[in-house]
């Protein structure tokens, strides 16, 4: 098991990782990577449930449910959103 003050380096230092990664990116890769975040999300769902399935107390199944819903939640919006962002790029041209 990773140690508290350990779990919270890394999750400093990936935060600060991905704000400088994310704050270079030029505006017209945004959709691109707004694609890839949202596998992220996926994967973030999946570590939910893994989390949900360990749970032994009802505060930690209710805690876990309630990560799982969020990040369901998170990934669905984060495709809705790049569909229409991706819809603003097609023609307009009538047939």
């Amino acid at each position: 098991m990773i140690e508290g003050m350990t779990a919270l380096y890394i999750f400093m230092l990936a935060a600060f990782t991905g704000y400088e990664v994310i704050a270079r990116v030029p505006v017209i890769l945004h959709t691109p990577l707004m694609s890839g975040s949202n596998f992220v999300h996926g994967i973030v769902v999946v570590g939910a449930m893994v989390a949900l399935g360990n749970a032994e107390t009802a505060t930690e199944q209710v805690i876990g449910f309630i990560g799982v819903l969020l990040g369901a939640m998170n990934a669905v919006g984060g495709y809705v959103v790049t569909e229409r962002m991706l819809e603003m790029f097609k023609s307009s041209k009538e047939n």
